[in-house]
């Protein structure tokens, strides 16, 4: 069978960032044009703009951040064309995270485990530790599944409900994994409150509606700067935007 061999630079244009010209990082695409980008270069830029970088098609009038969601796709795609871009990010991250002397999220100390594993081709038994290896990376994925993500990072959360029409829980402190989505929130809210539907519910951080597919660590680095923690965070019957 014949194959036919492609540079990296014929394919840049499609796995980089308009904003950085870097390659895409955290991709993010827009779900009006779906155009993507490095999510730090898109949100930094809807911060005073409401319209696609690429195309200039109108996101949302108020809240274009709601309609943004992370292409994890896209994600896999660059880190499997580009190498050593998934492990050069992971230890960006991490000293990023001990220069400010935090603890190192547990999905980043994850992730570079199992970069590790697949970049070290060349040990004794090379066959036989190849597949020692993938036995193990398979039994760390299953015990990290059957922890119901305690291990991840934790981000704890105040949920105060500010409308008459909704009542508010009797327990609204929570702690759960900065990788939880706000549709998590609402369907959790939802199922307390005996809601028919969790599209019901608007999620609110400093009175800015919260996309459903922001993770809780996404709010806390964008919406919750240099403030203490709980998150502090509103719940609502969802109103429908012009």
């Amino acid at each position: 069978m014949l194959t036919r061999k492609i540079k990296l630079w014929d394919i840049n244009a499609h796995i980089t960032c308009r904003l950085c010209s870097g390659y895409l990082i955290d991709a993010t695409t827009v779900t009006e044009c779906l155009h993507t980008f490095c999510r730090s270069c898109l949100v930094k830029y809807l911060e005073e703009n409401n319209t696609c970088p690429t195309c200039r098609i109108v996101i949302h009038q108020s809240h274009p951040l709601q309609y943004i969601g992370h292409d994890r796709t896209m994600q896999d795609i660059v880190y499997k064309l580009v190498p050593g871009l998934q492990e050069a990010e992971m230890r960006k991250q991490r000293e990023f995270y001990h220069k400010l002397g935090l603890e190192v999220p547990g999905d980043i100390k994850g992730e570079t485990g199992s970069a590790k594993q697949h970049s070290d081709p060349h040990r004794n038994g090379e066959a036989k530790a190849d597949e020692s290896s993938r036995t193990e990376a398979a039994e760390e994925k299953q015990e990290e599944d059957s922890d119901y993500h305690r291990s991840d990072e934790q981000v704890s959360i105040c949920l105060e409900c500010n409308s008459s029409k909704l009542r508010g829980l009797k327990r609204k402190w929570i702690r759960c994994s900065a990788q939880a989505t706000v549709l998590h929130l609402k369907k959790f809210i939802a199922k307390k409150l005996n809601l028919s539907s969790f599209n019901e519910l608007d999620i609110l951080c400093n009175e800015e509606i919260l996309g459903k597919d922001h993770t809780l660590k996404f709010v806390v680095v964008t919406r919750w700067r240099f403030k203490k923690a709980p998150l502090l965070l509103h719940y609502r019957p969802k109103m429908d935007l012009l």
